[in-house]
């Protein structure tokens, strides 16, 4: 499939979860994708300007382009794992990683709040909450590198021949 072909492909199967699309159609609108966010971010930085202090501009257009093509991004990962033969849904694993870190930042802060109220000395806790942050955060950070890997092993193999679990062989 090429790069035109795998576009239409991706975008007219815009929420289409179910079924599979082969690695051509995957990474053709992967390239796709990241043309395009360096083309809006070119034109957000040329019509909106950069802030001289800050360094950062004004975006408008490319957050709008990630939002477009957030849920068609998703299908096609979602249908590019069913072509491997495996369950899209694995596709979710980083992101609740993330959404699981953030919980357990949350709870962490909220639980030392409350132990420090607790206590005579709350310099006393600093040292146990900053060593179990940074160890949180090292394995968070190596689970979610392991997890990053793995996707992109998963996506970047062969598709299944002859009809899977998921479907026909994607033509």
């Amino acid at each position: 499939m090429g790069f035109a072909q795998s576009i239409k492909v991706c975008l007219s199967k815009y929420v289409v979860f179910s079924g599979r699309a082969t690695r051509s159609e995957y990474w053709w609108f992967v390239l796709f994708v990241i043309l395009c966010n360096i083309v809006f971010s070119i034109l957000d930085r040329a019509i909106f300007g950069t802030n001289p202090e800050t360094g950062e501009g004004t975006s408008i257009f490319n957050p709008l382009f990630q939002l477009a093509v957030f849920l068609p991004m998703l299908a096609a990962g979602w249908r590019r794992l069913h072509d491997t033969g495996r369950p899209g849904w694995y596709l979710l694993l980083p992101m609740a990683l993330g959404f699981a870190t953030m919980i357990a930042l949350l709870s962490g802060v909220a639980v030392f709040s409350v132990l420090e109220g607790g206590v005579d000395d709350p310099e006393v806790l600093r040292g146990p909450a900053a060593f179990l942050g940074v160890t949180g955060m090292i394995v968070v950070w190596v689970l979610q590198l392991v997890l990053t890997v793995m996707m992109i092993w998963w996506l970047t193999r062969p598709s299944e021949e002859g009809a899977n679990a998921y479907g026909p062989a994607a033509a």
